[in-house]
């Protein structure tokens, strides 16, 4: 913004202080350009909870379809495992 609006207003460089038509103008560009900002922003504001609430259920959604689509580990019966005594 400082750059956007300095290029566009500040014409004469051989004085320190701005001139008044060049303090007007960058007060209009800095003032637009605030009000722009204001405006995305609250946009923003009011989609990004539907955004999130939109990505949360894709995410639950592809969780539960990895859940369904992992093998279910088989556990062996219990009278099927051999116990080993350590001496032989």
């Amino acid at each position: 913004m400082t750059e956007s609006c300095f290029n566009k207003c500040v014409t004469n460089l051989n004085y320190r202080s701005l001139t008044q038509i060049e303090e007007s103008c960058i007060n209009g560009c800095a003032g637009k350009l605030i009000r722009t900002n204001h405006r995305l922003m609250g946009a923003y504001v009011q989609l990004m909870p539907a955004i999130v609430q939109k990505r949360l259920a894709e995410y639950e959604r592809r969780a539960a379809e990895v859940a369904q689509a992992a093998p279910v580990p088989e556990t062996a019966p219990a009278s099927s495992l051999e116990v080993t005594s350590g001496a032989e």
